[in-house]
């Protein structure tokens, strides 16, 4: 038998949070067609290609993506990445934590302080800043999020510290330096910054940076990804995804050690 937990939009789809499915040893392939075709006719459609899958706490990016083989008593756990309109912020959760993520405009006066100073403030939320050339959209950003949160759970960081992790799984290396370097703020660039707390602080925070926030994921980037990290036509083509690109820059970070 297997679990699988619903979180979010894919409760709206189930009308429940937990389903039992009486069946083990298929890949998270067939448990996602075996939903669709237990899902009530009149419940909201469950995208399958933009969600986080997770086996036991662990993303199935991590693994064996959709191939990966589900076991006797495994919990799925099925979260919906959101996409939507322009917007300066949104919010969600990742295995429990708060996460809210907003675009900062590029300011001669902002640099790595700026970050230090906010940290200071804001004790009780963790920050980390990301190039906004280095972040595709939400799928990607929620899917690398997701590697670093469950790395912190199964005490598997790439460093002591769940913001350093993130940083470099963003810039796909397991130097520190080099992260910093590649995908840290750089004078006049937007970045993207990622506050993990409480609401309440996280509400604060946001009004304190609204007036230089800007909308979000509006840069696109693909092209300079492509480049930057030496992915090959050839390489995108053998992904079967909608989103072959953020895929394989999920699974590179997924295999740094």
């Amino acid at each position: 038998m297997i679990i699988v937990k619903l979180v979010g939009g894919a409760k709206k789809s189930f009308l429940r949070e937990t389903l039992q499915i009486d069946k083990s040893d298929i890949s998270i392939q067939e448990l996602l067609k075996l939903l669709l075709e237990l899902k009530p006719i009149n419940s909201p459609k469950m995208d399958v290609e933009n969600i986080l899958i997770a086996v036991n706490g662990i993303d199935s990016s991590a693994m064996d993506g959709k191939s990966t083989m589900i076991r006797n008593n495994d919990l799925v756990s099925i979260i919906p990445v959101i996409h939507g309109g322009a917007s300066k912020k949104f919010t969600f959760q990742i295995s429990s934590k708060q996460i809210q993520v907003i675009e900062i405009k590029g300011q001669a006066t902002i640099d790595v302080k700026f970050i230090d100073d906010l940290r200071k403030k804001y004790p009780k939320i963790q920050l980390q800043a990301i190039s906004n050339s280095f972040i595709m959209n939400s799928y990607h950003l929620k899917k690398i999020l997701s590697l670093s949160l469950e790395s912190k759970k199964n005490n598997i960081l790439l460093s002591n510290k769940l913001e350093t992790d993130i940083l470099m799984r963003f810039a796909l290396t397991n130097q520190i330096s080099d992260a910093i370097m590649t995908v840290g703020i750089k004078p006049k660039s937007n970045f993207i910054l990622i506050a993990i707390g409480n609401k309440k602080f996280l509400d604060s925070l946001y009004a304190d940076l609204s007036s230089i926030s800007v909308n979000l994921f509006v840069k696109k980037n693909d092209l300079f990804l492509k480049k930057y990290f030496k992915i090959t036509k050839k390489q995108l083509d053998v992904v079967h995804s909608k989103n072959p690109l953020e895929d394989i820059l999920i699974e590179k970070a997924a295999t740094l050690f």
